[in-house]
């Protein structure tokens, strides 16, 4: 495709679309340099939604993803999508097939059935309020009802990452270092109370783009020395520092998303103890 002609695909759901959003990010990221134009239907739950998936799908012909669970809005999907000749795939349904086999179970078809409000719904809820709640050192005695706490310079991606962790259900409490500044002795409570922590780190190269980054955000709110090269690598070293004095896990973030760092504390905190994750 040209930059005239892009691709189109288009996402259709009867739920939120976050799967298929998923899934296809996913795939994507093994085609560099390709940017399709990517079309969401959501709650497409009767004739008339899917109508009007299928009126965009005419108008811009592409590939069709999809996760229906009515079969006759399937039937018809699939019957349109062949009269357009547009090339359409249900990315669940090998998966579902191979698991209905394996468990000797048919599937129970609902839309939504992933988005239900259960009691880890709720768990990934007040994992989400203890993360906001503890973020930038917030402490105190709540400290200790931390599942991990993630410490580090600033710039290494505590607060994402904390929110990344609530999502998955686990309660990731953020404590910045801050240069020349002990932590709260909550944090060494803590640590003796046996609250996991793991330090986080980045190269000084690394750190100085991100906070450059964020002092032009801020319209360089914050002292010069904060994105300053020298200045970086001292709190870098001090901060390893820190970490081996504590027997503190460390995790370098240079080249790692969100989901790799998160992922990674998953696995630490496997090894520590298999129920917690």
């Amino acid at each position: 495709m040209t930059d005239a002609q892009p691709a189109h695909i288009h996402l259709i759901s009867d739920s939120t679309g976050e799967t298929l959003h998923a899934v296809l990010r996913a795939v994507l990221a093994a085609f560099h340099d390709t940017a399709p134009e990517i079309h969401i239907s959501v709650f497409v739950r009767s004739e008339r939604n899917l109508t009007e998936a299928l009126d965009t799908v005419s108008f811009v012909p592409g590939l069709v993803i999809y996760t229906l669970a009515d079969m006759s809005l399937r039937q018809i999907l699939v019957d349109r999508c062949a009269e357009l000749k547009v090339p359409i795939i249900a990315p669940l349904e090998p998966v579902v097939t191979a698991l209905s086999g394996f468990l000797g179970v048919a599937p129970n078809w609902k839309p939504g059935q992933q988005h239900k409000v259960t009691n880890e719904y709720f768990d990934r809820i007040a994992a989400l309020d203890y993360a906001i709640a503890h973020d930038d050192g917030a402490l105190g005695e709540r400290l200790m009802q931390a599942d991990v706490i993630l410490t580090g310079v600033s710039r290494t991606s505590k607060t994402p990452t904390c929110i990344y962790l609530a999502h998955r259900g686990i309660k990731a409490a953020n404590v910045p270092l801050v240069p020349k500044t002990e932590p709260d002795q909550a944090f060494f409570d803590a640590i003796k109370r046996g609250v996991p922590v793991i330090g986080l780190t980045a190269s000084p190269s690394r750190l100085t783009q991100v906070r450059t980054q964020r002092l032009e955000v801020l319209g360089a709110a914050r002292s010069a020395d904060y994105a300053e090269i020298d200045q970086i690598r001292q709190e870098v070293a001090e901060a390893r520092l820190f970490f081996d004095r504590h027997g503190i896990h460390v995790i370098d973030v240079t080249r790692r998303s969100i989901e790799e760092t998160a992922a990674e504390i998953q696995v630490f905190l496997r090894g520590r103890d298999p129920a917690t994750v």
